[in-house]
């Protein structure tokens, strides 16, 4: 019996089990601390109530999504020494968050990156671009989430059938619109708390019986990896198994190093983490946190990768019903046989769901907060409970689509999806919020032109990109019409953005230093700033 057979035959019941525990356990959390979100700062911003250390951890949580833990962990496996350049782009992301972002965000903002992009300028149009830019990072990177729930319950319960892959993709949405529509932000942080803990102890245990079985010996590990592979095994220590063949493929490394870095900074559901904290200080606090904990966990996804690369082998890991995402869970079944499987399922499963948690609630917010209250009604919705009420609606509507979408997307690489969603949020994102923090001269104007143009160059450039169609790992392999080169964008979309941003500045006459001013000096102080709510 190969080992793809065994994770078919392995325990389902056990692995649904364990997944259940949790979903039980955090959902009795979830009803406990909704009690104490009476207000909108409560449902947006926990109230501001966490600590530095406790939104670390729960940033770290919103982070190390499925496709850090099956995506990197398969194309180290499979495509060893590229296959950590994820990794390394997703850490060394965090040094932007750090110096540029976080604590002048925590300053300046009140629940949202449109309350950041809107404070010098005209606030309905600067609310509703940042609001557009928002859902859609949100939704990109929704997609990918569920796309890695469907192609779990692939490998994990044996259901390879669509219809019935379909229907675990819908009972991961209901759970998390569960979540976010009963705790708001407070219980959407605990859920992801208890998430990081048990990724982190979940990869920790496997990293540990890996080296184990190699005498604690990296080197000999890394041998085993390469004996295993064959005629193919040196390549695994080598760059260019996933970029480098041609010129090409290392633009493309390039790219996609770009939309990793200047990413995360842009991220919608990271930015608003900065928010639970009581003051800029915390938020500092909570980044070196997420760095320690994320950088840690990354080191674990290289010797599971060359693990599964040992234990396993690439060609049962892409032969597996899940390909490159079956990697960790193949391995923890080589390692531990059903129990293990069913614990690391159970993580993984857990993983998705406080993501598409995270993500949902800042889509939410945001459609609430920015487009609702600042749009609709005009900054005049004296009734803080019916913003609330449509961020809970919007919750509800962005779960349905989020299960629809996932269904459409099942099957795809999801580390793929979401260096698209950072592509995104770093075209869209992160030139607008440097140049509003940094740059006095910068206007409405300059912010509509990067959000939107920086937006629709990285989306038409993806659309007509081989990620898309034209190639035999595309979305659309049957049809072709690719004629942007590159798989991720990045490389032309995040510089096209930055100077779109500095061209509507300088065309528009709009000045607002005082403002500026104003600003400058809360982002540095925090003087003014939203402070905790104690109830």
């Amino acid at each position: 019996m190969n080992l793809a057979q065994g994770i078919e035959g392995s325990n389902a019941a056990l692995n649904i089990g364990i997944f259940a525990v949790f979903v039980v356990i955090t959902l009795v959390i979830v009803f406990r601390v909704s009690r104490s979100s009476r207000t909108a700062v409560d449902y947006y911003a926990a109230g501001h109530s966490f600590t530095g250390a406790q939104n670390g951890i729960a940033i770290s949580g919103d982070y190390m999504s499925a496709a850090s833990f099956l995506g990197i962990a398969g194309s180290i496996a499979v495509a060893g020494y590229d296959g950590f350049l994820y990794s390394i782009g997703f850490l060394v992301a965090w040094l932007v968050a750090l110096l540029l972002v976080a604590e002048l965000l925590r300053n300046t903002g009140r629940y949202t990156m449109g309350d950041v992009l809107s404070f010098r300028m005209r606030q309905r149009q600067v609310r509703a671009a940042s609001a557009t830019s928002t859902l859609v990072v949100s939704f990109f990177y929704l997609l990918a989430q569920m796309a890695g729930a469907g192609g779990l319950v692939a490998l994990l319960l044996g259901v390879t059938n669509k219809a019935g892959q379909a229907a675990v993709i819908a009972v991961v949405g209901a759970i998390m619109i569960l979540y976010v529509i009963i705790g708001g932000m407070r219980g959407t942080t605990w859920v992801q708390i208890i998430k990081a803990a048990m990724l982190i102890i979940g990869a920790a245990v496997m990293f540990l019986w890996v080296l184990g079985k190699y005498g604690f010996n990296l080197s000999d590990l890394l041998g085993g990896a390469v004996e295993r592979a064959g005629d193919a095994g040196e390549a695994l220590l080598n760059p260019g198994g996933l970029y480098g063949a041609t010129g090409t493929s290392k633009l493309d490394f390039v790219s996609l190093a770009l939309a990793l870095v200047f990413g995360t900074a842009g991220l919608p559901h990271i930015l608003m983490r900065f928010y639970t904290v009581p003051s800029a200080k915390e938020a500092r606090k909570s980044v070196v946190w997420a760095i320690w904990l994320i950088g840690i966990f990354y080191l674990f996804t290289l010797v599971l990768g060359y693990g599964a690369g040992a234990l396993v082998g690439a060609d049962v890991i892409t032969a597996a019903p899940g390909g490159q995402n079956s990697a960790a869970p193949l391995l923890a079944y080589a390692l531990g046989g059903t129990v293990l499987l069913g614990i690391i399922a159970a993580v993984a499963f857990a993983t998705i769901l406080a993501v598409v948690a995270g993500l949902t609630i800042t889509a939410s917010a945001s459609f609430a907060h920015d487009i609702y209250a600042n749009i609709i009604k005009k900054g005049a919705a004296d009734d803080k409970a019916a913003e609330v009420r449509v961020a809970r609606i919007t919750a509800l509507v962005i779960g349905a689509l989020a299960i629809i979408g996932g269904i459409a997307a099942n099957g795809q690489n999801i580390a793929f999806l979401v260096a698209l969603a950072f592509a995104v949020a770093a075209s869209a994102n992160l030139p607008t919020i440097l140049y509003s923090l940094f740059w006095k001269r910068f206007n409405t104007s300059g912010a509509l032109w990067s959000i939107y143009g920086g937006l629709a160059i990285c989306v038409i450039l993806i659309v007509f990109s081989p990620a898309v169609s034209g190639g035999e790992k595309s979305m659309f392999p049957s049809v072709d019409f690719a004629w942007f080169p590159l798989a991720n964008p990045g490389i032309v979309s995040i510089p096209a953005a930055f100077l779109l941003g500095y061209v509507g500045t300088v065309l528009s006459k709009e000045r607002n230093e005082a403002k500026y001013a104003e600003m400058e000096v809360r982002s540095l102080t925090g003087a003014g700033a939203e402070k905790a709510v104690v109830h």
